[in-house]
């Protein structure tokens, strides 16, 4: 297979393409049940999805040490229960521009811990620069869309998409360095499964979920953000398991997301079109993206 398609820069381009495309599916989702639950059969699905695709399953499950079950367990409720928890109980406190600059944040929070928390992978100016420069971009293109409406539940939203941020950022970290010794898809697979069913476990005394038979454009909605999710964080985790592979930088390609999200709703939504504010912002991080793969590469070469 060509050297490029399997490139890190590349494949997480894919696996943020991926990310960007689940909004229209949530939003319909969401109109028959809770936000927890929602999230819960998702990922749960996700999970059971990538089953059939990994190789040797058997021999691989065998070779799992309680170490490695610790970890999986560890990174199911980080990347999973508490992260998407977090996500859907912040974003529901705060207006929609408001809360997309919150979690286009994600970046520099992940740079931040990874800093303190892996040798090798400290910051830099020209790594400070870009993250900032691309979080400026994402930024013009929320306020592009602003909705922003002043309500005594923005300090608590707030506070919410912030930790959410940082657990983020931590399953990153310790998927990074601690699981280098479990199989990619045999990690996103079982993580995904686990958090997904306590996060079902959580929504039923929480949210008293109504388990009625929906119309078929529910499950159509749930199949999708189920492929999305299992294709897109068995790509990530790979990625974050490649040797030489940093956080920090793996993470500034987020940023790309609301660019997807935008081009996306361009081309489906009737009502949306390309504007000069948005068109700024992903020039923002376009160059935001380059300048820093430009140093990284100048740096790999010294």
């Amino acid at each position: 297979m060509n050297k490029r398609l399997l490139s890190t820069s590349f494949l997480a381009i894919v696996a943020c393409l991926l990310w960007a495309t689940p909004f229209a599916a949530i939003k319909i989702g969401l109109k028959y049940t809770t936000p927890l639950n929602f999230a819960g059969i998702r990922f749960f699905i996700s999970g059971l999805l990538i089953l059939p695709f990994i190789p040797k399953f058997k021999a691989k499950l065998r070779g799992l040490s309680s170490k490695s079950w610790k970890l999986i367990i560890q990174v199911a409720l980080l990347q999973t229960t508490f992260l998407y928890g977090l996500f859907y109980t912040g974003i529901d406190y705060l207006p929609g521009a408001l809360g997309a600059m919150l979690i286009g944040a994600q970046p520099l929070f992940a740079a931040i811990l990874a800093h303190l928390m892996m040798k090798n992978d400290k910051m830099t100016w020209t790594k400070i620069s870009a993250i900032l420069l691309g979080m400026l971009g994402v930024c013009i293109i929320s306020l592009g869309r602003a909705d922003f409406v002043l309500t005594t539940t923005i300090p608590l939203g707030v506070g919410i998409l912030i930790l959410n941020n940082i657990v983020g950022s931590m399953g990153n970290v310790i998927v990074a360095r601690d699981t280098q010794e479990i199989p990619p898809r045999i990690l996103a697979s079982f993580s995904m499964i686990l958090g997904g069913i306590m996060l079902i476990l959580v929504s039923i005394p929480l949210e008293q979920p109504n388990w009625t038979i929906h119309p078929s454009e529910y499950y159509f909605a749930l199949g999708w953000l189920a492929i999305v999710s299992a294709m897109a964080i068995t790509i990530w985790f790979g990625l974050l398991g490649r040797k030489g592979v940093k956080v920090s930088n793996l993470n500034t390609w987020k940023f790309i997301i609301p660019i997807f999200g935008a081009c996306i709703s361009w081309l489906i939504l009737p009502n949306e079109s390309p504007d000069f504010i948005s068109i700024l912002g992903m020039l923002v991080i376009a160059f935001s993206l380059l300048m820093l793969n430009y140093f990284n590469k100048k740096r790999i070469k010294q």
